[in-house]
């Protein structure tokens, strides 16, 4: 007995269907078959029929021209397919018979108006039989005229058909099921690439992909498939590695700057200017590390999409000018002007804290890299129905090469150029982050020497 395996399951509802359908079709064979047979008999015994009726004649009784005909070969012996011939007064009374029916008599129905055909045996062998009234011109009958064939030939045939029917059916369904089976295995083959495929893949090695079938089918569409989603777990599994490897670089770098700093302090007696500086420089190096700390369980949380987004009133204008005066000592420090440039007051639904940090990071490294005496505008405007949000500076600007890679995490433009800009090159991978998951579309245009512009859509954003 075979497993149900989707190669056996795909040739059982094969053979289960086709089964249904040779048997109708054994079934129409043998209908047509049986029809055309007993068609055939009724046209002999009609046929035997005129040609007598054409002989029969009525003096002061029923007679019958040519009664050598009787003794031909048909109406005389009982083995070859033979033909009954009996000739009867309207009482049944027997006239004329063939040879063949020696001292049996044909059946009669008394008193019949119209031809009848019956069906019965006559010295065990099955015959058809018609009976036909004679009537003269007055309508009365003077008699009756049988006529018979024997049905043991046209029912051997039908016999051997039902025999030879039911002897194929179950052989063409066997032969079917397996050759199902042969089809069904060739069929799901890529299904057995992919699973040997799965198997070979581990997680040191995510190069392995499932060979596309040549036929553009389902299988194919599975195929190709789950190989992207094999190319993504790959860029996950890999966006992963190298993230615990920058993450780790980062995370060691103050530690070592604050470990070289104590170990510095402890080897002789020092001043207490020397102290305070030796410790004011460590407690920035752990105020840095402090903010990679909350950088990176930021990026986890979203990343894992365990923070739920709240739908809530968001006044846009309140949060930017929040922000510009949280920035003020520093911007003023470096001679930096902040403006916010609107419209109007700008409403929405949307989530009021992820908005802040995405316009925090935003000015803060729009902060970090402009010049003294700039300016760095934020533009708040409607344009076609859509709102827009735009942090303008006069910096560094961003280069051509590094323009595709300054959203990815840790990464610094011109850090060899600017040693003296601190960060965790973690700001704009939080934003670009956030900013799909709120819907928003951004883009940036910058040119190296005069400044950058970050814009920001708010895609079907909800105003109010």
């Amino acid at each position: 007995m075979f497993e149900f395996s989707l190669k056996n399951r795909i040739a059982f509802y094969y053979i289960i269907m086709t089964a249904l359908l040779i048997a109708a079709v054994f079934v129409g064979i043998y209908s047509i078959v049986s029809f055309t047979v007993n068609k055939r008999v009724n046209d002999d015994i009609n046929y035997e029929l005129k040609e007598y009726m054409n002989k029969v004649y009525f003096n002061t009784s029923v007679h019958l021209r040519g009664r050598e005909e009787l003794r031909q070969r048909e109406h005389n012996e009982v083995s070859v397919n033979p033909k009954f011939l009996e000739l009867t007064d309207a009482d049944g009374v027997v006239l004329e018979s063939s040879e063949n029916l020696k001292v049996y008599r044909l059946n009669f129905e008394a008193n019949a108006q119209k031809p009848v055909f019956t069906e019965w045996r006559l010295s065990g062998q099955l015959i058809r039989q018609i009976q036909k009234p004679l009537v003269i011109n007055s309508g009365k009958i003077v008699g009756y005229l049988n006529v018979a064939v024997s049905l043991e030939e046209a029912r051997a045939v039908m016999t051997k058909l039902q025999q030879n029917l039911l002897v194929i059916y179950p052989i063409a369904l066997i032969f079917l099921f397996v050759a199902a089976r042969f089809i069904a295995g060739q069929s799901i083959m890529p299904i057995r690439n992919i699973i040997r495929t799965s198997n070979a893949i581990t997680q040191e090695n995510l190069d392995e992909r499932i060979e596309l079938p040549k036929n553009k089918d389902e299988l194919y569409t599975l195929s190709d498939t789950i190989n992207k989603l094999l190319d993504r777990i790959q860029s996950a599994v890999e966006r992963e590695k190298r993230f615990t490897s920058d993450a780790s670089h980062e995370l060691r770098t103050p530690l070592a700057v604050i470990k070289g700093t104590l170990e510095v302090l402890i080897r002789k007696p020092r001043t207490r200017e020397e102290y305070e500086d030796k410790i004011r420089h460590s407690i920035s190096e752990v105020d840095r590390l402090n903010t990679l700390v909350e950088e990176l369980l930021l990026l986890a949380r979203f990343e894992n999409q365990q923070r739920n987004m709240l739908n809530e009133e968001v006044y846009l204008n309140g949060i930017i000018q929040e922000i510009i005066l949280r920035f003020a000592p520093k911007s003023n420090s470096q001679h930096i002007e902040m403006v916010l440039d609107a419209e109007t007051d700008f409403y929405l639904l949307s989530d009021n804290y992820l908005l802040s940090i995405i316009f925090s990071n935003l000015l803060s490294n729009s902060l970090k890299y402009s010049q003294e005496y700039t300016t760095i505008k934020v533009r708040l405007f409607e344009y076609n129905q859509e709102l827009f949000c735009q942090v303008i500076d006069e910096g560094f600007g961003i280069s051509v090469q590094d323009m595709d890679k300054i959203f990815e995490m840790f990464y610094r433009s011109n850090e060899n150029n600017h040693p003296e800009i601190k960060g965790t090159g973690l700001g704009l991978s939080i934003v670009k982050r956030l900013s799909v998951m709120l819907n928003i579309s951004l883009n940036v245009h910058s040119t190296e020497g005069e400044g950058t512009t970050f814009t920001l859509k708010f895609n079907n954003a909800k105003r109010l």
